[in-house]
C-alpha cells in the first residue's frame, strides 16, 4: 500500500521538483495537473536500473519542461510506495 501526496508548485519548479522526486526512489507513479486535469501521468517501475529510467525521463523532462514554460503554476501528485522493512 502506498501513500500520495499533492502540492502546487510554479511551472519554473516544475521539472526540477520532478527529477527530485525520480531520484528518491519510493515513487510509484507522479502525475502533473493543471486546472484540475491530469496533463502527465509518470509510472515509475519500482527497482528498475537507474540507467533505464534515465533513458526513460530524457523525454518526459523534456515534455514536462516544454508545459511549464507554459504555465505559471500546476499540482504535482505523487504516489509513493512503503519500503518493508
Amino acid at each position: 500500500m502506498g501513500t500520495s501526496e499533492k502540492f502546487t508548485i510554479s511551472g519554473s519548479q516544475l521539472v526540477e521538483k520532478v527529477k527530485q522526486l525520480v531520484h528518491e526512489g519510493n515513487i510509484r507513479r507522479v502525475r502533473v495537473l493543471h486546472e484540475g486535469r491530469v496533463v502527465l501521468e509518470v509510472p515509475l517501475s519500482i527497482g528498475a536500473p537507474a540507467a533505464a529510467i534515465g533513458i526513460i525521463m530524457a523525454p518526459v523532462l523534456a515534455a514536462l519542461g516544454a508545459f511549464a514554460a507554459l504555465v505559471t503554476e500546476c499540482t504535482i501528485e505523487v504516489e509513493k510506495t512503503e519500503k518493508s522493512e
